[in-house]
């Protein structure tokens, strides 16, 4: 008898009416809710009773669960968290007024969202209760309620057939989609679902038509982009992806549960079971739970047939939204031989092969150590998914991890485009920054280009057709740039196109000699840079005239540009490690000038570069694979260049206690913050649709007690707490301080920029007496430490050092006092000795 001829048995677990089922995180157990007051707790692989807890709320019609703990929503408007072992009753987390009909749990198991019949959502945090989030756009009661994958958006299905659609990136929730049209009109206790679910990959959602067909809707366009057709001859009562995404599975009121293949959207079984209302699958295993009106419970192993499971084997699927073949996207594991890539023109103008790369990574079982993602940015996705533009140019040092030659080899740095993502499903980034995004479509014959911006009044999105396969894009205020690099033979070449002109036509091309290809592209309000395999950085001014042609003294793999300034990365000498350490060179285009040449970038043993970029006030920034933000100090002056740490996003307040997981994508410095994108869920790239930015405040990692409560605790550590942050704000402070002072030292300074240095100045002076104030606290042995502090304060006029003789003598600190005013007269002599000397 083979696996699948075995029809599971129903176990009686609650009395006719709603049921709820889902399975914890880690799949050990199953747990069930219904119109009665008993919850029922099953470990799968046991066929035991299951543990059942009556603590007297009827009618359960919501549910969620995490690991450790299991929250349920009634009807009688309550919502209760349960330990999960011991089934024990924890917490009331929150109380409507009328019924629940619905929960959710975010990825991160921070928040769940409440959905009933009012008219308000309400997200509210586990851990403590009192933090709340309202989701009020709704005009009618809720139905539904799902966080999609990543934990970015969540979804709200309403009674009156609208979905809406809010972002969870910013501290409060902001609807970015009402869409009429894509649920049904239901009634709260309909059997039938208008619940949204999420394709594992983020990209899309399934939702359940009138027709009884089931949609697929696209995230980027929120459009319908292909359906599942002609199963159910009933409304659909439930539905969900298997945790790869390859397969579907639904269940309708015509007595039958259907398994689908996403990537045709073809039925591969039927079973028949009737009443199902409710359906979720196993974590890992092969097997699917289903709870019925009757107040069933089926526990169905081994669901997807013995000849389809390989489909249930495979690594992370892409949604159905794209044109073409299911692309895996799975970052760790090979494509199969009989997958390889169509050999369209497409593929074939991207440098694809369709039999030697295959024929390579098939060719050796220890392949896999050499293929590896050492650099922690996507290489080997770009080999073993959907390869990247940047991956596949013939450039030194990457030949070397393709082909095995049993020898030792040295590491190099891959070409980097900041602000571009490797390809994911037929998409991918060119640019990302705070201007807005440069996104390309692969149509298997030619690319579409879509050009977005933040400021739509300033500037008009555009899309079109490229028939040349850009692969590298920057985009600036004033214009877009663009690059190719074809594999047939034709030269590389270069495509600016200005967003305004005053005249007809003022976008340009120019192509590099033969057997030249661009590594890296940079456009600022002055040039265009490009360095090349040959090593060579060209720079052109805006209008397509080249201005200088030179060679890098390291194999340049990225540059960045701001106004007059470029800076060129390329690797340098080998480190300790066998890898290449990172050279970086400042030049002023305009002046001719060297300002900083090949120094080393600081990036510690193991890590990678991850983007290069100039930040408002055009000081250079890199951000590395360990996630800290850099910047380099006193650039302008030749040989004086230092990278100063202006924050670690690993101790980053919000991660503290491993409450997050999460990372972030680099965007930009301005305004003196870090401006990101947010990545949840281990996630490496942003996707679609375009995410939102995040900004943090630079926090220089000084102390460990920079990250505790300000509160006092049982130590009674609070003023040294207070002591270590205002520590803190005196290095960065005097940092930005510094930046600013060779800003002004190295132009015309205005008199709005003089005004500013002065507050700066002050700024640092008021800190150094807040932590005067501090050390005063501590008591007179401290006194030494306060008055060096005073020593510090760079007061112009004697006002701040008179006032730091006031806050010893309020602490009492008479010693202090004096030796305070002994250095404020002595200051004064000798500014008055420096005079006479200069007179």
């Amino acid at each position: 008898m083979t696996s699948e001829a075995i029809r599971p048995r129903g176990r009686p677990a609650h009395t006719p009416g709603p049921t709820v089922v889902t399975y914890t995180p880690d799949g050990r157990h199953v747990i069930t809710g219904g119109s009665n007051s008993a919850i029922r707790i099953y470990t799968v692989g046991q066929d035991g009773e299951p543990k059942t807890i009556d603590e007297g709320v009827d009618g359960h019609l919501g549910i969620g669960a995490t690991n450790e703990s299991f929250i349920m929503g009634a009807e009688d408007g309550t919502v209760w968290q349960y330990e999960t072992e011991s089934g024990k009753m924890e917490k009331l987390l929150v109380r409507c007024t009328l019924p629940i009909r619905d929960i959710a749990i975010s990825k991160d198991k921070e928040w769940v969202a409440v959905a009933s019949d009012e008219l308000t959502v309400k997200i509210v945090n586990i851990e403590d209760m009192t933090k709340v989030k309202y989701l009020r756009e709704q005009t009618k009661g809720t139905k539904h309620v799902t966080f999609d994958p990543s934990g970015r958006y969540v979804a709200v299905s309403c009674t009156d057939g609208i979905l809406y659609i809010y972002s969870m990136i910013s501290e409060d929730p902001e609807l970015v989609q009402r869409l009429d049209g894509v649920i049904r009109r239901l009634e709260p206790e309909d059997e039938s679902t208008s619940r949204i679910v999420w394709h594992p990959d983020g990209t899309a959602f399934a939702s359940a038509e009138a027709t009884r067909d089931i949609s697929i809707f696209s995230t980027t366009e929120w459009k319908k982009s292909k359906a599942f057709s002609g199963g159910h001859n009933g409304n659909i009562t439930a539905l969900g992806w298997s945790p790869n995404g390859a397969l579907l599975a639904t269940a309708g009121a015509d007595g039958q549960i259907l398994l689908w293949e996403t990537k045709n959207q073809s039925v591969l079984r039927r079973y028949d079971f009737s009443n199902v209302i409710n359906l979720a699958w196993h974590p890992t295993n092969n097997s699917v739970s289903f709870t019925t009106s009757d107040g069933e419970l089926f526990i169905y192993d081994d669901f997807v047939p013995r000849e389809h499971q390989p489909l249930l084997q495979k690594p992370l699927q892409a949604a159905p939204i794209f044109p073409g073949a299911l692309t895996e996207i799975s970052e760790n594991v090979t494509r199969p031989l009989t997958n390889r890539p169509k050999d369209t023109a497409a593929s074939r103008a991207r440098g694809r092969s369709p039999d030697s790369l295959d024929d390579i990574l098939g060719s050796d079982d220890n392949m896999e150590d050499f293929v590896d993602d050492d650099d922690g940015a996507g290489y080997a996705e770009g080999i073993l998914g959907k390869r990247t533009n940047e991956h596949l140019d013939e450039l030194e040092g990457h030949a070397d991890k393709r082909v095995f030659s049993g020898e030792w080899r040295p590491k190099v740095h891959r070409p980097l485009q900041p602000g571009s993502t490797p390809w994911r499903g037929n998409r991918r980034y060119l640019c990302l920054n705070l201007t807005g995004s440069v996104w390309t479509v692969d149509q298997e014959t030619h690319n579409t280009v879509t050009v977005e911006f933040y400021d739509r009044e300033l500037h008009r999105d555009f899309h079109f057709t490229d028939p040349y396969l850009y692969d590298r894009a920057c985009l600036n205020e004033h214009g877009t740039l663009f690059s190719n690099n074809p594999s047939d033979g034709s030269p590389s070449m270069i495509f600016y196109r200005p967003h305004e002109t005053w005249t007809t036509r003022a976008d340009w091309r120019t192509q590099l000699p033969p057997g030249e290809s661009i590594r890296a592209l940079a456009l600022s309000d002055s040039y265009i840079v490009a360095v090349t395999t040959k090593d060579y950085v060209r720079v052109y001014t805006l209008f397509g005239t080249p201005y200088m042609v030179y060679r890098q003294k390291s194999p340049a793999i990225t540059c960045a540009a701001w106004r007059d300034y470029i800076m060129t990365v390329g690797n340098g000498p080998l480190g300790s490690d066998g890898k290449a350490t990172l050279r970086y060179s400042v030049d002023n285009v305009k002046r001719d000038e060297i300002c900083q040449n090949e120094d080393v970038i600081a990036i510690p043993e193991g890590a990678e570069l991850q983007s290069v970029f100039f930040s408002d006030r055009g000081d250079p920034c890199v951000y590395d694979s360990e996630g800290v933000l850099l910047v380099l100090q006193h650039w302008r002056n030749p040989g004086q260049g230092r990278w100063v740490p202006l924050l670690d996003t690993k101790q980053l307040e919000r991660l503290a206690g491993g409450r997050k997981e999460e990372s972030y994508w680099p965007v930009a410095v301005a305004q003196d913050k870090f401006h990101c994108i947010i990545l949840k869920g281990g996630d490496k790239y942003p996707y679609f649709p375009r995410p939102l930015l995040s900004e943090f405040d630079f926090e220089i990692p000084i102390s460990d007690a920079q990250h505790k409560e300000s509160k006092e605790d049982r130590d009674g550590s609070a003023a040294r707490n207070d002591g270590v942050r205002l520590e803190e704000a005196f290095v960065r402070e005097n940092v930005l301080l510094s930046l600013f002072q060779d800003l002004l030292a190295s132009t015309n300074a205005t008199s709005s920029q003089r005004a500013e240095l002065a507050r700066k100045e002050l700024e640092v002076d008021k800190i150094l007496l807040q932590l005067l104030a501090v050390e005063c606290r501590e008591g007179e042995e401290r006194g030494m430490k306060a008055l060096e502090l005073v020593q510090m304060m760079k007061d112009r006029n004697g006002k701040m050092v008179e006032a730091a003789a006031k806050v010893a003598e309020r602490y009492g600190r008479g010693i202090l006092e004096d030796k305070i005013r002994e250095l404020a007269e002595n200051r004064f002599t000798g500014e008055l000795e420096d005079d006479d000397e200069l007179a």
